[in-house]
C-alpha cells in the first residue's frame, strides 16, 4: 500500500521564493528569467523527471510565474471553460500557509493559465481564478486586469508567463506573513502531468495541507 503514496507526501516541503526588485517583463519571451527563479525539481524525490522548467518570483507588487514546454507533437488544446483539461498551468497560493488546514479557506487561491484559447480567434493566452473543491470559503474573485499574461506558441511548444498583482491575492502581506502555501500543476497533452508535490490521486485541489511552503526571501 505504501508504494502508492509518493515520497513527497511524506515530507513537509519548504523552499525559498526569490525576490526581484523588478518583476520580469511579461512578453512571452522569458528573457528576464534567471536560474535563481527556478522552482525546485521536487519530482526527483519520486524519480519523476521534469519535462518543463517552471520559474516563479515575487516582490511587494505581486507574484510572477513562467514555464516553457518543448517537444510537443500534438496541437495545443486549451478551453477556458474547462481549463483543467488539455494544456494548462495552475498555481495555488495560500497567503496564510495554514498547512494544518485540510480544506481551503478564503486565503487559498487556484489560478489557471492557458497559452491559447482566448479572444475571438481563440489564439490569445487566458488566465483566471478557479475554485478549490470542498473549500470552507472561496477566495474573492480576482478583479479584471489583476493578472498580466503573455505567451509565445510554436509548432513544437510554447512559453508562458504571468504576473498576479498583489491586490489580486487576498491576504497577501509579505511583511507579516512571509510564508505562503504554494503548489503548481502543469498538464500537457503530450507529456502528461508535472506537479510540485502530489498529483490528483491525493486531492491537491481540495486539500491545501498537501502543498509546499514558499518562504518569501
Amino acid at each position: 500500500m505504501t508504494t502508492l503514496i509518493p515520497n513527497r507526501f511524506l515530507f513537509s516541503l519548504e523552499f525559498p521564493l526569490h525576490h526581484r526588485k523588478q518583476l520580469p517583463r511579461i512578453d512571452g519571451k522569458l528573457s528576464d528569467w534567471t536560474d535563481a527563479d527556478l522552482l525546485p525539481a521536487l519530482g526527483e524525490i519520486d524519480d519523476q523527471p521534469e519535462f518543463a522548467r517552471v520559474w516563479s518570483c515575487w516582490n511587494e507588487t505581486g507574484i510572477a510565474i513562467a514555464t516553457r514546454v518543448k517537444n510537443k507533437r500534438q496541437p495545443l488544446r486549451c478551453d477556458p471553460k474547462k481549463y483543467w483539461k488539455g494544456d494548462n498551468l495552475r498555481l495555488c497560493i495560500d497567503t496564510r500557509d495554514a498547512r494544518k488546514n485540510k480544506r481551503a479557506t478564503r486565503y487559498c487561491h487556484q489560478f489557471f493559465f492557458l497559452p491559447t484559447g482566448g479572444g475571438t480567434q481563440k489564439n490569445l493566452p487566458v488566465a483566471g481564478l478557479g475554485k478549490l473543491q470542498h473549500a470552507r470559503e472561496q477566495a474573492p474573485q480576482t478583479p479584471g486586469g489583476k493578472i498580466t499574461i503573455a505567451s509565445h506558441v510554436t509548432k513544437t511548444g510554447y512559453a508562458l508567463e504571468a504576473i498576479i498583482s498583489a491586490d489580486g491575492l487576498f491576504g497577501f502581506n509579505p511583511q507579516d506573513h512571509p510564508r505562503l502555501g504554494f503548489y503548481y500543476m502543469l498538464e500537457d497533452t503530450d507529456h502528461g502531468q508535472q506537479h510540485l508535490t502530489i498529483g490528483d490521486e491525493l486531492y491537491w485541489n481540495a486539500d491545501p495541507s498537501t502543498w509546499a511552503t514558499a518562504v518569501l526571501v
